[in-house]
């Protein structure tokens, strides 16, 4: 009996903890700068207590022979077929206070470069993105 109230307190702090993190505003849809491409935040797959971002629509998906856009500028050459659609490019953001995450990592796969990052929801509604070399971090506004 008490293996089973444990194991529905458990699964009642989990809900509880992704409703939390579903009503962060820096989850949710992403459209990057240009318009180009559009990314999806939310809980990471394998670790939900982490924030994770997805490429999920771009304006121009397809290469010169109709077929996906792929990774390939990705320095694993094993990594260069995979789709753009679909590949994650934000990863094992932590929760640092409301609206903001840190410790994670973004992708580029317009240079095949990872760099340490941060995000934070702007009181406008946009999405600050910044990614770092070192203490140097460039920043990008993303909107809904």
């Amino acid at each position: 009996m008490k293996l089973a109230h444990l194991a529905t307190a458990a699964a009642l702090a989990l809900l509880a903890a992704t409703a939390a993190q579903a009503a962060d505003p820096v989850m949710g849809d992403w459209t990057t700068v240009g318009g180009g491409t559009k990314v999806r935040i939310a809980p990471c797959v394998s670790d939900t207590a982490k924030a994770c971002g997805t490429i999920t629509w771009m304006k121009n998906p397809k290469d010169k022979a109709g077929g996906p856009l792929k990774d390939v500028n990705n320095p694993d050459a094993n990594l260069r077929n995979r789709p753009l659609v679909g590949l994650q490019m934000i990863r094992d953001f932590k929760p640092a206070g409301p609206g903001k995450w840190t410790g994670g990592k973004i992708y580029d796969p317009g240079g095949g470069k990872t760099y340490s990052s941060k995000i934070s929801a702007n009181a406008n509604g946009s999405l600050k993105v910044e990614g770092c070399i070192g203490p140097i971090c460039q920043a990008q506004t993303w909107t809904r």
